[in-house]
C-alpha cells in the first residue's frame, strides 16, 4: 500500500492523524500486509476450520428442538394478571 492509497483509506476512515501518526500506521500496514503475504505461502490443505487454535473440536451445542410448556414458564413469574406477566411501572 503506497502514501497516496493510506491517506485515501484514513479520510475515507474519517480519521484526523498528524503526520507522526500517519508514519506510524504506514509502518504497521506495511509489517501487515507482510505478514499477509507469509500467510498466503503456508499450505492448509485438508486443514478443518475451527473456532480456537487450541481447541480439538468446535464448541457448539447441537440445535435441539424444545418443548417449553407455557404453565411451567407462567409458574416462575413473579406476578401475574390473567396469565400475563406484569411488570411495573417504569415511570
Amino acid at each position: 500500500m503506497d502514501s497516496s492509497e493510506l491517506k485515501t483509506t484514513i479520510e475515507m476512515a474519517m480519521l484526523e492523524l498528524d503526520e507522526a501518526q500517519v508514519s506510524v500506521l504506514e509502518e504497521a500496514v506495511t509489517q501487515l500486509l507482510e505478514y499477509c503475504t507469509i500467510m498466503t505461502a503456508i499450505d492448509v490443505e485438508g486443514v478443518e476450520p475451527t473456532t480456537h487454535a487450541l481447541a480439538t473440536g468446535n464448541r457448539t451445542r447441537p440445535d435441539a428442538v424444545h418443548k417449553n410448556d407455557a404453565d411451567s414458564l407462567l409458574e416462575q413469574a413473579p406476578d401475574l394478571e390473567d396469565r400475563l406477566i406484569a411488570i411495573p411501572n417504569v415511570l
